[in-house]
């Protein structure tokens, strides 16, 4: 009796997804278990990575919660015909379920969104007068606020914009790859990369360079710094000075401030 060696042929059952071979509802409930546990790693891989950008007061399992929805959804919803693989279109769903179970916690405290505000009107008071960017020691000065406080509003800033860089392209991702699916919040994220992307083009070529590295290629600021063949801390002001630059392009073309 010949001992067969079947076992190598065997198809998984998320090959079987990937292919389009077998939908979502028809694998069995120890098929579809595999299938999440296979797929699971991808979640908390992309919720340490956005983790990295947030204050930490986001707890870790709150992103991996949201993420694991975002997967459950994109198993639901895939189709083969998209033309594009399910661990791609799943990032995406992902990436989604995140960035939305953010803006609905409001993890941004009252008395740092006011002091945002403050440090806000303080920088455009300096732009305007100056032509250039408000230092911290002038805001300081300006706002009356302590230099810690001045830092953590800053950093703050920074993270609504991190936020919104990362739903552009999660829409430029993701939306152009599914017919359908959520309207609010797909043809929000559409609305928001429309307004944008053009503001993008009037960065300066190191400006673009350093957050299409930072945020298409996902280096980090030590590898990005490799690339460029300039010092960290340069890379952290020319990605502070990009981001500044976009919200305050954003805020003069259409009065409001959603990055």
């Amino acid at each position: 009796m010949k001992s067969g060696t079947a076992h190598a042929d065997v198809v998984q059952p998320w090959e079987s997804l990937e292919t389009g071979a077998t939908e979502w509802g028809d694998f069995s409930p120890h098929e579809q278990e595999q299938i999440v546990r296979h797929y699971a790693p991808k979640i908390r891989f992309l919720a340490l990575r956005l983790k990295a950008k947030l204050p930490k007061s986001v707890e870790l399992g709150e992103l991996i919660s949201s993420g694991t929805l975002g997967l459950m959804e994109a198993l639901g919803k895939f189709r083969p015909q998209l033309g594009i693989r399910f661990e791609t279109y799943a990032e995406n769903r992902i990436r989604g379920a995140m960035l939305d179970e953010l803006r609905r916690l409001d993890w941004f405290p009252r008395s740092l969104r006011q002091r945002v505000r403050v440090l806000d009107e303080a920088m455009r008071a300096v732009e305007h007068e100056h032509g250039r960017q408000a230092t911290e020691e002038e805001l300081q000065r300006i706002t009356g606020l302590e230099l810690r406080e001045v830092r953590q509003g800053l950093e703050a800033l920074q993270n609504q914009l991190w936020l919104s860089l990362d739903a552009i392209q999660d829409s430029v991702s993701g939306d152009s790859a599914e017919n359908g699916g959520e309207p609010y919040s797909n043809t929000a994220r559409r609305e928001l990369a429309e307004r944008v992307a053009p503001l993008i083009e009037r960065l300066t070529p190191r400006e673009k360079l350093v957050l299409s590295l930072y945020y298409t290629d996902e280096l980090n600021m030590r590898e990005t710094a490799e690339v460029m063949g300039i010092t960290e801390g340069r890379v952290s002001q020319l990605h502070t000075q990009a981001l500044n630059r976009l919200r305050r392009e954003f805020v003069s073309h259409y009065g409001e401030s959603e990055v």
